[in-house]
């Protein structure tokens, strides 16, 4: 029912009707409160009786609503008016792009500036993790003074399918994203993964970009059809026609790929690629000269051979900016931690575990290629003073490539290291010399602290590379939400602990440091694969790319000039297996990041999933056989476990909040799981009769706790105490071996009752797997270096080493995996897996950084 001038919705008078569509009706109204006129969009009344689509209609506009850039359209408010929802923006003048299009093909100039301008509003909204879903020309205006805006992000999942008489390819097709195979968008804009029902990430935003331009450009449409039909055939199937503009056809290629992967993978990219396209402007035309005098001319000639000598010396004196450049200090094969220049600007200090051997500190220069060694075996570097003192770890123990250890103070002059603190991962010296700031785990918390003892912030995250500005009023450091994971943000606090965060959303962060001037901090990371990049942030929280290039680059420090010193490296995730019918242990990895997570009674099968750059950094899961048959996708998420009859993988699907997922070893469609109030999963094993969950979980208090879940249906339900973490179901289905929240081990009956404690096992053992016989638990031991596993009789508590599994190649290696489900093996403890990671990096010297 329209609604007529003077109602009044909340604080809003209606003045008068803008239009109408299947997502509403708009209209034209005042908010007398601060006197402006807004744009109401009131939506249909079947959101409203859905009290499902009502949750996520508020969930999707508060979030659209914070995204904040001119290119997207400002969304005010959100209320409800006699049971229907409605959002209050900005009112525009102008018109859509359909409406631009239906006078033809937009000019060259036209169509690049309003795609750059698209482009980065993409960018904003994708950097906050939202996705479009539904970028058509009805969904972009073009204001009267020549803005481009995206208009209802978060309003593509509401959508419902609607016929039309016509029987045009236009109908939107968006449905309830939590059903398997369903599919989102508008037909003619889809992506090839929104028509297959598969997971739409910001890279089909991309694909629907990539229409929309194309449209711009050749005024028609990409893919063509009689019937909703043949339109996405042909968006499955088919290429449409080039553009006549080689660079915009070769752009709009790179986006209309039909596989995800090989799209441009940032909408910032392509932002960067379209603004270097754009036309300059015209000089204004001049009218033509009647008379020229000789002498007019030869004057002219004079100034501007002055004007020359004098601008060639100028730029003898300070030539025109140009690339960086890289010059290579280091040429061993292995791993490189800490880099820090030294006080002088010219030695640079870096620790290495080079050619397989343990880590060790080394000094070099610029132009030299030898290092020599500073006398500081097992030590990496952490920081260096502005006197020359040292901050390194002694016992370092890899950490993700990090060296952690006890921290250690070493004097400019040499002697031996003093130690100030254990189990420190970073630290950093104060601008004076007279504090350390320092992050280290605990109580199962991470904490900064500076000086040390004095907490300045603490998370139950993760927190790396803290760095004092250069002005020693506040640090800069690296905060993770999750232990683990390298996604996150970058921060400050000063020395009264406010914290402030400039920049969040990325992935993959590793290495920071404020620039020269102090005005900008400097870190390693990219927003939508494992590739990094070189970013800066000022403290405004205004970001801008610093370096980019093939590869993975890692920022250690920035010295006075703005020379940096820059770790480069490819690192891997490589699964060890011993199978049956082999004669030793064989490399099964896929891609680069793949992690193994469980194996088969039988030896034969192999669940793992990617989560490295092959697979833009979204985890993906894969089935394998153990004879080295090519891997089976089953799904997007991180694999879990692999249940006993081999017809489900357990997996968590990418996201806030998690969602646990079952997915389809065969034939068959993904099933979610309730969350049961569950608010972060950690681990999960199968009961032997494939038919419930055992689950190392969060509650809605953050503690973790053991759960069992029914997969047929039903809630979680917790079964331990807090801080009690089960990780193996016995064979007969009745015990659980967990490690207690008081570091001890212990036996629960899965059913509920009081815990034995498991004698034979000992601080720091993985549980590994239960033997066929329910006699025996093999655990692997303390020793990180290598993979050892013994066995543990449970009624005596004899234990007796097992194996010793193959190891890796030393070089380059930067750790094993730890934990539960680190190591996997069969019943009888003949077959197994493991995961490693290894990096060869090299240091490098960059100059001509801006």
């Amino acid at each position: 029912m329209r609604l007529a001038s003077g109602t009044r919705l909340g604080p809003y008078e209606i003045l008068a009707p803008l239009g109408a569509g299947g997502m509403g009706e708009v209209y034209r109204a005042a908010d007398p409160r601060i006197g402006r006129e807004v744009a109401i969009k009131v939506l249909p009344a079947s959101v409203a009786g859905d009290s499902d689509r009502l949750r996520r209609f508020e969930q999707e506009v508060r979030a659209a609503g914070a995204l904040n850039h001119p290119n997207i359209l400002t969304i005010f408010d959100v209320g409800s008016h006699d049971g229907s929802p409605y959002i209050v923006s900005e009112l525009l003048e102008g018109e859509t792009l359909r409406e631009r299009l239906g006078g033809g093909p937009l000019s060259r100039r036209k169509a690049v500036d309003y795609a750059a301008q698209i482009a980065r509003g993409l960018a904003a909204a994708h950097q906050k993790s939202i996705t479009h879903r539904d970028l058509k020309p009805e969904n972009l205006f073009l204001t009267t003074d020549g803005r481009a805006k995206i208009l209802d992000f978060g309003l593509a999942k509401l959508t419902q399918p609607e016929e039309h008489e016509d029987g045009e390819a236009e109908q939107p097709t968006v449905s309830d994203q939590t059903r398997p195979g369903t599919v989102l968008g508008t037909a003619g804009y889809m992506s090839p993964e929104q028509v297959q029902g598969r997971r739409a990430d910001h890279r089909s935003d991309i694909f629907s970009f990539g229409v929309v331009l194309y449209e711009m450009l050749a005024g028609r449409r990409a893919f063509q059809g009689n019937s909703t039909v043949e339109v996405l055939h042909a968006i499955l199937k088919q290429d449409p026609p080039d553009v006549p503009d080689p660079a915009l056809a070769r752009m709009v290629r790179h986006c209309l790929e039909k596989n995800p992967q090989e799209r441009f993978q940032s909408a910032q990219d392509l932002a960067f690629d379209l603004e270097a396209l754009a036309e300059p402007e015209a000089a204004p035309a001049r009218p033509p000269a009647r008379r020229r005098a000789w002498a007019a001319g030869l004057a002219a000639l004079a100034l501007l051979a002055v004007a020359l000598f004098f601008l060639g010396r100028r730029l003898q004196r300070n030539p025109a900016p140009g690339p960086p450049m890289f010059r290579q200090l280091t040429f061993r094969q292995g791993v490189i931690t800490g880099a820090r220049f030294a006080p002088d600007g010219q030695t640079i200090v870096y620790s290495a575990a080079w050619d397989g051997k343990p880590m060790e500190v080394f000094a070099t220069r610029a132009g030299a290629p030898e290092s020599r060694p500073l006398g500081l075996p097992g030590a990496g570097v952490l920081g260096v003073s502005p006197a020359g003192d040292l901050a390194i770890a002694l016992g370092c123990e890899l950490n993700w490539g990090e060296c952690r250890g006890t921290l250690a103070r070493v004097p400019q002059g040499g002697g031996a290291p003093r130690e100030l603190l254990e189990d420190v991962e970073f630290a950093d010296w104060s601008p004076d010399g007279k504090n350390l700031v320092v992050v280290r785990p605990v109580e199962g918390r991470y904490r900064l602290e500076s000086p040390i003892g004095k907490v300045l912030y603490e998370t139950a995250g993760w927190l790396k590379f803290p760095r004092f500005s250069p002005q020693g009023d506040r640090i800069a450091f690296i905060d993770h939400p999750v232990i683990g994971e390298t996604s996150g943000g970058v921060a400050t606090v000063d020395l009264g602990g406010k914290r402030a965060t400039l920049t969040s959303g990325w992935k993959n962060l590793h290495g920071l440091a404020w620039s020269a001037t102090g005005e900008e901090v400097w870190f390693s990371g990219n927003r939508v694969s494992r590739t990094q990049a070189i970013h800066a942030v000022t403290l405004a929280g205004v970001d801008r790319v610093v370096l980019r290039s093939p590869g993975y680059l890692f920022l250690s420090d920035v010295a006075r000039d703005g020379r940096a010193l820059v770790r480069s490296g490819n690192p891997r995730s490589r699964i060890v297996c011993r199978a049956p019918g082999a004669s030793g242990a064989r490399d099964l990895s896929w891609f680069d990041w793949s992690t193994a997570v469980d194996l088969s009674a039988d030896g034969k099968t192999l669940l793992f999933y990617e989560w490295g750059e092959a697979v833009a950094a979204n985890p993906t899961v894969y089935l394998r056989k153990t004879d080295g048959a090519d891997p089976v996708r089953l799904g997007d998420g991180r694999a879990l476990a692999l249940s006993p009859d081999g017809k489900w993988a357990a997996a968590l699907e990418a996201g806030s909040p998690q969602q646990l997922t079952l997915l389809p070893a065969g034939a068959g469609e993904a099933r979610r799981l309730p969350r049961s109030g569950i608010s972060e999963y950690y681990t999960a094993a199968w009961f032997p009769d494939s038919r419930r969950l055992l689950l190392v979980a969060a509650g809605p208090d953050g503690a973790p706790r053991t759960w069992t879940q029914d997969v047929d249906g039903g809630e979680a339900r917790p079964v331990t105490p807090e801080g009690a973490r089960a990780t193996l179901v016995s064979p007969d289905g009745k015990l659980l071996a967990a490690y207690g929240a008081d570091g001890d081990f212990y036996l629960f009956p899965a059913e509920g009752g009081e815990p034995r404690p498991i004698r034979g096992l000992l601080p720091g053992d993985d549980l590994v797997q239960w033997s066929a016989d329910g006699r025996f638990l093999f655990v692997r031991g303390l020793d990180r270096a290598a993979v050892e596993v013994f066995r543990v009789e449970l009624a005596s508590g004899r234990r007796e080493r097992w194996q010793k599994l193959e190891g890796p190649d030393p070089v380059g290696l930067i750790g094993i995996q730890e934990g539960p489900a680190a190591v996997r093996m069969t019943p009888d403890g003949k077959y197994y897996l493991y995961t490693y990671w290894y990096a060869l990096k090299d240091l490098y010297l960059v100059e001509g950084l801006r």
